[in-house]
């Protein structure tokens, strides 16, 4: 009841440079990386031809990976800012577009789980991006967001560290009991899937049947990252609007384009 109001007394703004309209703005929208194939039937790298596996896919524990977005410009910003600057409203924002983004999966999960923070990390910040994202992807779904993990540890900042080292750090750092089904595993971004798969492994140990990772955003070397929205025959705001729900229009076809994702108010 409180979220008009609070609009009219905090206008949202843009969520990737601060100051257009909410939640990106066109010169972002411009900018945006949307990963669409032909990519990696595993974990949706971009690829110049569909293949089943990459160099890039997460590890065995993870069946499948997807994120909506290339993890760079407008999209790193905004995460940056739902992780340190409490814009909680970027979760909701981006959900859309990751509820999109696995609509080519196969299969059908039966719970959406999140990567926890640790106690030091969710006090300073003051709530769980991770678990904002899960709420907001959740819904749109069909299926419950539900706490599946705990997280016994806290490795320390996992930027500086390779893949074999963050790997390692993330040894049993993740318990989980009591689960069944097919789970979805929500995090803000897919750099090396060291985090996803330490806990996609404890999922699987503790009865999940399998384990999908679902991310806002990935990392995508420069060598393969595709153009921004505009290089793939898009027309200008055709992939996000502000406010805008409705598929995405493929410009180069006149018609809706489901696949592209859009981005919730």
């Amino acid at each position: 009841m409180l979220a008009p109001l609070l609009d009219v007394l905090f206008p949202r703004r843009c969520a990737g440079c601060g100051s257009g309209p909410w939640p990106f703005c066109d010169a972002c929208r411009s900018e945006l990386i949307v990963l669409s194939p032909p990519w990696c039937e595993r974990c949706g790298a971009p690829a110049a031809r569909p293949v089943a596996s990459c160099r890039d896919c997460p590890p065995e524990a993870i069946a499948i990976a997807r994120a909506p977005f290339g993890f760079d410009g407008p999209i790193r910003r905004s995460i940056h800012r739902l992780k340190f600057g409490g814009w909680r409203a970027v979760a909701d924002a981006l959900g859309g577009a990751m509820a999109q983004a696995w609509a080519d999966v196969a299969w059908t999960p039966s719970a959406v789980t999140w990567v926890p923070l640790s106690r030091e990390r969710l006090a300073a910040r003051g709530y769980d991006q991770a678990r904002a994202l899960a709420r907001a992807v959740a819904p749109r779904l069909g299926v419950p967001a539900v706490p599946l993990l705990r997280r016994l540890g806290d490795p320390g900042p996992q930027a500086r560290r390779g893949a074999a080292a963050r790997r390692e750090a993330m040894r049993g750092v993740f318990a989980a009991e009591g689960v069944s089904g097919r789970v979805v595993l929500v995090d803000d971004v897919l750099t090396t899937g060291a985090t996803g798969g330490a806990c996609a492994s404890v999922l699987l140990e503790a009865g999940a049947q399998a384990v999908g990772l679902l991310t806002a955003a990935r990392a995508v070397s420069s060598a393969r990252r595709p153009r921004p929205i505009l290089g793939h025959g898009l027309a200008s705001g055709s992939v996000v609007a502000p406010g805008n729900r409705s598929p995405a229009v493929d410009a180069s076809r006149g018609r809706s384009d489901p696949r592209k994702p859009t981005l919730g108010r």
